[in-house]
């Protein structure tokens, strides 16, 4: 296997492992499709995501959660139990996708990158829809919900269509939501700043 194939298969997991920040079971979900239908080839431990249980499963699992996540108050508390499961989902979902790599290799990448990434990813989006329910009371939370679930669909379809460009996407996404949370946060200081104790100046 050349290099390039290996740095495709080790974008293809990172990608794959970026978008369960986002919903947990939806990239699987596609991982389970594409390797069903023989467009991935996943390490043979993980050959049970290829089967129609799978599918059944992660399908059921992927509608539950993608409905929860509209529901206001629910969100909110799925967000606090979401990031251990984004780590492991995100790893799980690199290490299936990077089968071609060593075992020492596949799992140190799988554990470090794509748990790492899929953590930042649903840490970033916690934060953004906490800033909602402040802001708007919970009435922007349902866009914040919809957003996820894009960029769910597009990074996972995208990471196994072209999985450099989806690398550079999930880089793309982590900077600029940085950058908008850095605001906010920056934004609510001054805020808290100017009118301290929350009164108003007359």
């Amino acid at each position: 296997m050349s290099n390039f194939d290996l740095a495709l298969s080790v974008a293809l997991g990172i990608g794959l492992a970026a978008a369960t920040g986002f919903r947990l079971f939806l990239p699987l979900l596609v991982l389970s499709g594409a390797a069903y239908t023989g467009h991935v080839s996943l390490d043979n431990s993980f050959a049970w995501l290829a089967t129609p249980a799978a599918l059944i499963m992660l399908g059921t699992a992927a509608a539950v959660e993608i409905t929860a996540f509209y529901i206001p108050g629910v969100d909110n508390l799925l967000d606090t139990l979401a990031t251990p499961g984004a780590v492991a989902a995100g790893t799980i979902a690199s290490a299936a996708a990077m089968s071609d790599l060593p075992p020492m290799v596949k799992w140190t990448t799988a554990v470090i990158a794509g748990g790492g990434v899929a953590g930042i990813t649903q840490g970033l989006t916690a934060m953004l829809r906490a800033k909602s329910t402040v802001f708007t009371g919970g009435l922007g939370n349902s866009a914040v919900a919809t957003a996820e679930l894009g960029g769910a669909s597009l990074i996972s379809l995208l990471a196994l269509a072209a999985p450099l460009a989806a690398l550079a996407l999930v880089v793309l996404f982590l900077w600029l939501a940085f950058r908008l949370v850095r605001g906010l946060a920056r934004g609510t200081r001054q805020g808290a700043e100017t009118h301290p104790g929350g009164t108003t100046p007359p």
